[in-house]
């Protein structure tokens, strides 16, 4: 069976964010505006996306 995959796009700046969103960004494997990265569709990978939902976008 074939793993979910995400697209996630980073939208918005860490400039002047609390520091654990700067660390959940790079933890998602993002730290550049325009960035993208496919992750697998898990709910730690989830949850860090809720985390900073105000800087990345899920991509169709």
């Amino acid at each position: 069976m074939a793993k979910k995959m995400l697209k996630v796009r980073q939208t918005g700046s860490p400039a002047r964010r609390p520091q654990d969103q700067r660390a959940t960004l790079i933890g998602l494997g993002l730290n550049k505006i325009g960035r993208e990265r496919e992750l697998e569709d898990t709910p730690s990978v989830r949850g860090m996306i809720s985390k900073v939902s105000h800087l990345v976008e899920i991509v169709e």
